[in-house]
């Protein structure tokens, strides 16, 4: 299996070294020095993963995440010398859905770019095709919950029949919550969820995860419709129970990722 890498770091002994492990592991790897032409590359050939570093000249790695983001659901692994965990934070906000600090392991790099592609569903066997094991298991199914529609298979979400666009852990969180509209999940179960895409993760990972999918799924995120929050437990999709026995006075903020959304969960 192999899928086009893209690396953008401006340390030409290390950007070699893991080229060279990707490329071991059947992967087609671009190589970039700059943020600048990570941009141009990734805009010319979008590749199935980002690997790209924090500090570089031009336009650095956040920038890059940051447009990236808009455009396109790429997923993004940072690399960076920063260690501190308002670092981490605010590199998976900007959209990067892992992160290794400096210096990292070139066979644990590739470990989590085997992660993420598979995530993903990413995946190519060589020529382009998609890969298919022997035996592989039926495509998974559509949820709908109202009109929102995830489809798994194709790493799609659209509401109201307009295509948005989720990294893989935010794609993750809202797959588990519209398997089954109106069950509520807890935190644990979603940080569970998550391990595997974000390599640390913490209940803020979580908030902030909320936070983005309802920017994104809610006609006003201020107040919820379809990301519920149950306080004291956890998140739900809405289902047709909650659309008609809906008790605006039972509702409070249950996280950081409600604070200023009004009493709308349910």
């Amino acid at each position: 299996m192999c899928a086009y890498v893209l690396l953008a770091d401006d340390d030409p002994k290390q950007t070699d070294l893991i080229r060279r492990y990707l490329e071991r592991e059947g992967h087609t790897v671009g190589v970039v020095h700059d943020g600048r032409a990570a941009l141009e590359e990734a805009r010319r050939r979008m590749p199935d993963l980002l690997v790209l570093d924090w500090m570089m000249p031009r336009t650095d790695g956040l920038d890059v995440c940051r447009v990236l983001r808009a455009e396109s659901d790429v997923p993004v692994l940072m690399l960076t010398a920063r260690a501190e965990e308002d670092d981490l934070l605010l590199a998976l906000d900007l959209g990067a859905d892992d992160y290794m600090t400096k210096p990292c392991s070139p066979r644990e790099l590739v470990a989590r770019v085997r992660t993420l592609l598979r995530r993903t569903g990413r995946t190519a066997a060589p020529g382009g095709t998609p890969a298919a094991a022997p035996g592989a298991a039926a495509p998974a199914p559509v949820f709908v919950a109202g009109s929102l529609v995830v489809d798994p298979a194709r790493f799609e979400v659209r509401v109201d029949g307009r295509a948005i666009v989720c990294t893989p852990g935010e794609f993750r969180v809202l797959e588990m919550l519209v398997s089954a509209p109106g069950r509520v999940f807890t935190r644990k179960q979603v940080l569970e969820r998550l391990h595997g895409i974000d390599r640390y993760v913490t209940a803020r990972t979580v908030d902030g995860h909320v936070m983005n999918l309802r920017r994104k799924i809610e006609r006003d995120p201020a107040r919820p419709e379809r990301l519920l929050t149950v306080y004291g437990v956890g998140y739900k999709i809405a289902d047709a129970r909650d659309e008609t026995t809906a008790d605006p006075r039972a509702a409070r903020p249950a996280h950081p990722a409600d604070r200023g959304t009004g009493p709308r969960a349910r």
